[in-house]
């Protein structure tokens, strides 16, 4: 299963819409927002995604009645708060805002992937078995906005930037 990892779109509407359309054209089954959506609005666009969305909140956290209440209307947008830990196709993944979290998480050795942001900049690790993925931003402030498509079977993965 592909899937789509984006983090800190801070209310680009258009950059995240630009990362669903390549999300969309690379096959990307799911989509995990590693924090600072920011504005309720940005779920409209978020919705754009097919499949299903998992999200975590960020330190930038907007209006978060007003995002709850508005994704009752979304169902296959999943709002898990400070961080999620799933599985998906057997594989164990976790999603936290901040990479030093990441990285501790990742010493337990209890999960295959953890995605991360916070940092607005790319990075890719492994720390033990985990692959630990921080796509960049979406937002665009560090550099060109960026975000990252990863095979769960194979852990091949491709960073997408705007030009």
């Amino acid at each position: 299963m592909k899937v789509a990892i984006v983090s800190d779109s801070h209310d680009r509407i258009d950059h995240l819409e630009w990362a669903i359309e390549i999300a969309h054209k690379e096959g990307a089954e799911r989509l995990f927002h590693c924090g600072d959506l920011i504005s309720p609005f940005m779920v409209l666009s978020l919705a754009k995604f097919k499949g299903e969305v998992d999200l975590i909140f960020g330190n930038n956290r907007g209006d978060i009645l007003l995002l709850c209440r508005l994704l009752k209307d979304y169902p296959k947008i999943t709002l898990h708060g400070e961080d999620a830990f799933l599985e998906i196709e057997g594989f164990k993944i976790a999603l936290v805002h901040y990479p030093k979290i990441a990285e501790k998480l990742a010493k337990a050795g209890e999960f295959d992937y953890i995605f991360c942001g916070h940092t607005h900049k790319f990075k890719i690790w492994e720390v033990g078995k985990t692959l630990i993925i921080n796509p960049g931003e979406l937002m665009g402030k560090e550099g060109p906005p960026s975000f990252v498509i990863l095979d769960l079977g194979s852990r091949e993965w491709i960073k997408i930037d705007k030009e």
